[in-house]
């Protein structure tokens, strides 16, 4: 599988890319999908996502959407949500992750490569509950040998 394109959050003045498809579970349960354009974007869709602080709670909500209802046909927010220009995302519950420094291991699958950390963002139906750093390290990719069933070996 092909990394795949980043959707973008606005939160504190910048925009950001964000290794979570919050989208993801309204389209399935209401059935709308859409056609991919590339293997780098097998959704056939980038949101842009802002995190609206109203009265000390910070909520998510959809500002920005490019999808392909076929490969050239590009649609927006108003198509999938009719007479919005801006959607709050009541349906997403879970976390987003949003990638931090450098890159430390590409990975050439979804959102697989591994940053110097993480943001962590934690959603309920929509609200913000928190938000916390995870610091990553390089992971160890080698392979125990005794792991390795003997008709792969060399020499078997």
């Amino acid at each position: 599988m092909t990394a795949q394109v980043a959707e973008r959050l606005i939160y504190g003045g910048n925009e950001i890319s964000m290794f979570t498809n919050p989208l993801g579970p309204y389209l399935r349960a209401s059935k709308v999908g859409f056609a991919s354009p590339h293997t780098a974007n097998w959704r056939g869709y980038v949101g842009t996502w802002e995190v609206i602080e109203t009265a000390g709670v910070g909520r998510l909500y959809l500002v920005g959407l490019r999808a392909h209802k076929t490969y050239e046909e590009i649609v927006g927010i108003s198509d999938v949500f009719p007479g919005f220009d801006k959607v709050f995302a009541h349906w997403f519950t879970g976390e987003i992750r949003l990638p931090q420094g450098a890159q430390i291991k590409y990975r050439h699958m979804g959102y697989g490569s591994i940053y110097e950390y993480d943001l962590l963002m934690d959603f309920k139906e929509g609200v913000l509950l928190g938000k916390h750093a995870r610091h990553n390290q390089v992971p160890d990719d080698t392979v125990d040998p005794s792991t390795i069933p003997s008709y792969l070996r060399k020499g078997s």
